[in-house]
């Protein structure tokens, strides 16, 4: 019996990739928009009540995944970005730019919802919180690299550009992370740890759901962002011709 092998190393191509990514991305947003609407569902209408901040903690749902996605996105960008300044790979610097966008999503939607839980816990829709702090400048972070890249026209030197700030800027994601054990700061520290959690099952069932389905989304996101940057970039080859004819 013949063992099929499969050559990853073909994916690496532009080409190839934008094929796979075209297969794939459908079934991440399938599981991405079932995933989180039962998460949502979890959260929203299964939880119980919490003790201390009564229904206002329901934004955790929301607030916990995407505060995650946004600082791993980042650092998945980053190394992405450094691969392809290293080894001069097209593809890379095309996923770490197909990247961006739903991590600065991802990066408001923490802020946002830190100011709507924030309001009614600490009676402020803003402070200038180390993690806070540390969050917008990530966010800043996203639209810089975002708009660097934009601002030149070749995009392999747009890539590189890019490759060097997102570097740069990773050193930003473990201040957040670490931001509530260095500081004296308002922001509570996580519920969730390698030791355990301080949830009831029921609310991290909801939260685990909601991260997986973040998950989904931001490589559904991905993958479908990139194939339109490779056919913005390899339109004047031939089999980008043949594929949008």
């Amino acid at each position: 019996m013949k063992t099929r092998v499969i050559h990853w190393f073909k994916f690496a191509s532009p080409q190839n990739f934008y094929h796979l990514a075209g297969k794939m991305w459908p079934w991440f947003a399938g599981l991405a928009t079932i995933l989180m609407l039962l998460g949502l569902w979890i959260g929203f209408f299964v939880a119980p009540v919490d003790a201390q901040q009564g229904q206002g903690y329901r934004i955790i749902f929301v607030h916990v995944p995407a505060s995650q996605m946004s600082m791993f996105i980042y650092l998945v960008m980053a190394a992405w970005a450094g691969i392809g300044l290293a080894f001069n790979t097209r593809l890379s610097g095309m996923v770490a730019s197909a990247l961006a966008p739903t991590g600065a999503l991802f990066a408001f939607l923490s802020l946002l919802t830190g100011a709507l839980w924030g309001k009614p816990m600490w009676g402020a829709w803003w402070v200038w919180d180390a993690r806070l702090t540390s969050t917008l400048i990530l966010l800043f972070l996203y639209l810089g690299f975002m708009a660097l890249q934009a601002s030149i026209d070749d995009p392999r030197r747009a890539d590189k550009a890019g490759a060097v700030l997102a570097l740069v800027g990773a050193v930003n994601v473990p201040i957040i992370y670490f931001s509530v054990k260095w500081w004296n700061t308002l922001h509570q520290g996580a519920s969730v740890s390698l030791k355990g959690s301080s949830m009831a099952s029921t609310m991290l069932t909801g939260m685990l759901v909601m991260v997986v389905a973040f998950w989904m989304y931001a490589i559904a996101m991905m993958l479908l962002r990139v194939r339109n940057i490779i056919l913005e970039r390899e339109r004047h080859t031939e089999w980008v011709k043949h594929a949008v004819a």
